[in-house]
């Protein structure tokens, strides 16, 4: 049965939020806050969207033709501006749920279409040759005929690896490709359902030489296993602030250039105004040294990470810097509250589900000045919570969109202690 209903806001996943007369949420894929719309219940929480009976002021015709089906893409039906609006609030929201009033957003930034420069893509085989693209919502992978958010560059390596991987005999059925748009060229990390064979080898060298990639790794799909060298041309390297590094395959990048810019003079813009000779910086979840070489300008810097090739990038590019790396588990081996302390600042950029164990030592060890890199505003609400127990304000937040048209944001957020109380004299 078909019902007109009134959308009242966003979920994060994108998705239109109805009331219905019993207090429940009914969940609208496709409709826009403001918006009332004729759908079919699906279930007692999702609905079909089937018309758009008055239209929200944001709504605008999305730019790829393949909205609706590939699910790399939830809201290009929504204006840019108005996107960066929604994605300000999510993040404000999440502050104001651990206790902070009014969060003062200082700046805000966008990412520019077809700038995304990292993108983890699955491979299907299929019978008339082979698909490359995201899945679809809890549905097939969608192949990427076209695209607005990758970088030129990238997406034109797209015809040439459907036409290798269909040639594969390592691909089976299925299989992925990361792939990381470096200052040396594209890095691929290619995993398949089963074993390279010595001419897959030798079709992806020919493959690496025609499309000019320096490094294409390989591993078998479903595993950690480290990967595997499967054909090299060159060396890879990419620049983090002037600074050479060699990633390993894989390595996190950031998804836009003018992106990582962004959060770096966010995180720079935030640090103490005077930093002592003496004072270090620790920086946790360091990577390969997005920020480590930025914040090495402003003084020393101890930088702590977890993933061992990622650690040894870094240290391989540290001679002459200010940037000593080391390798720690933050989850099972937190920097302790009393090295915590003695810090001139904190730098942190934690992992999707945000930083665990290693918060309880930062409250504990009650640093001036912590700058947090947020890309979960549900784990940043968790997090910031423990600092605003702990007494802490929350001097400003720069909102960074670089995942542009998903639901994913990024935050860069200053908290400084309270004034350590006075002592009486008598």
């Amino acid at each position: 049965m078909n019902t007109e209903i009134d959308i009242s806001a966003l979920g994060v996943d994108g998705d239109g939020i109805a009331r219905m007369p019993d207090g429940e949420r009914l969940f609208v894929p496709g409709a826009l806050a403001g918006e009332r719309v004729s759908v079919q219940q699906v279930d007692a929480r999702s609905a079909h969207l089937l018309s758009v009976l008055r239209p929200s002021p944001d709504r605008v015709a999305p730019p790829c033709p393949l909205f609706g089906q590939c699910g790399g893409c939830a809201i290009q039906h929504l204006s840019l501006p108005a996107a960066l609006d929604w994605k300000t609030e999510t993040v404000v929201h999440a502050l104001e749920r651990a206790g902070f009033a009014d969060p003062l957003v200082t700046a805000r930034f966008q990412s520019p279409p077809a700038s995304r420069r990292r993108v983890d893509l699955a491979i299907r085989r299929r019978p008339d040759g082979v698909a490359i693209g995201l899945h679809a919502r809890r549905g097939d992978v969608v192949d990427l005929t076209t695209c607005s958010i990758l970088a030129p560059a990238l997406f034109a390596l797209l015809p040439a690896l459907r036409d290798v991987a269909r040639s594969l005999g390592a691909l089976r059925q299925s299989g992925d490709v990361l792939i990381n748009l470096l200052d040396s060229g594209p890095d691929l990390l290619l995993a398949t359902d089963g074993p390279l064979e010595p001419s897959d080898r030798a079709k992806l060298a020919e493959f690496a030489r025609s499309q000019r990639i320096p490094r294409i790794a390989w591993r078998r799909a479903g595993t950690t296993d480290t990967p595997e060298t499967a054909a090299q041309t060159g060396p890879v390297h990419h620049l983090f602030s002037g600074i050479a590094v060699a990633p390993p395959p894989g390595a996190f990048l950031q998804p836009s250039s003018a992106g990582e810019a962004a959060i770096i003079a966010a995180v720079l813009a935030a640090l103490p105004r005077k930093l002592g000779r003496r004072d270090a910086i620790i920086e946790l979840y360091a990577g390969c040294g997005t920020l480590s070489f930025a914040l090495s300008e402003k003084a020393r810097v101890l930088a702590f990470e977890g993933h061992p090739d990622a650690v040894a990038s870094l240290r391989r590019a540290t001679s002459g810097t200010r940037v000593v790396a080391e390798q720690r588990d933050l989850n099972r081996q937190p920097v302790m509250a009393r090295q915590i302390a003695e810090a001139g600042a904190i730098v942190l950029d934690p992992p999707y589900m945000g930083a665990g164990a290693q918060m309880a030592q930062i409250v504990d060890g009650r640093p001036q000045r912590i700058i947090y890199v947020s890309c979960n505003p549900q784990a940043l609400s968790r997090d910031a919570a423990g600092l605003k127990a702990a007494g802490y304000t929350l001097d400003g937040v720069t909102i960074i969109d670089q995942f542009l048209w998903s639901t994913e944001v990024e935050a860069v957020c200053t908290f400084t202690a309270p004034p350590a109380p006075r002592r009486r004299t008598r």
